[in-house]
């Protein structure tokens, strides 16, 4: 079953989670900013999805822009920033959906198609 990392009052996990919901596709849902994955667990996501670290940032929401993270992040290790996102859920782009071994982050909807529809019972 895939996990989904969503935060309720943002537009665009709303948009995944309905996506998913719409294409009868299970999944778990949990609350990106009360429960953020782990640092390890954002390692392993990071590796898997194929993206830059820098994609896992919520870089248009209050916390990213309070913290100056625009300047700071460039100068930032990756395990400071990893840090970073495990104990900030806000700063983490979402949703964040994996079935353990893909990952997806942000709501495309093509990219939603490509990835999980597959999971879809029949």
């Amino acid at each position: 079953m895939l996990k989904a990392y969503l935060y309720p009052q943002c537009g665009t996990s709303r948009k995944g989670k309905k996506w998913l919901q719409d294409n009868g596709i299970p999944f778990e849902e949990i609350h990106i900013v009360n429960n953020p994955p782990s640092k390890e667990e954002l390692r392993r996501y990071w590796k898997q999805s194929g993206l830059p670290l820098k994609k896992f940032f919520n870089t248009s929401g209050e916390l990213y822009k309070a913290l100056n993270l625009k300047e700071k992040l460039p100068h930032l290790s990756e395990e400071e920033q990893l840090e970073l996102l495990s104990t900030q859920g806000k700063l983490l782009k979402r949703p964040i959906i994996t079935d353990g071994e893909q990952v997806t982050v942000g709501f495309d909807e093509e990219i939603f198609q490509r990835t999980w529809h597959k999971e879809k019972k029949s």
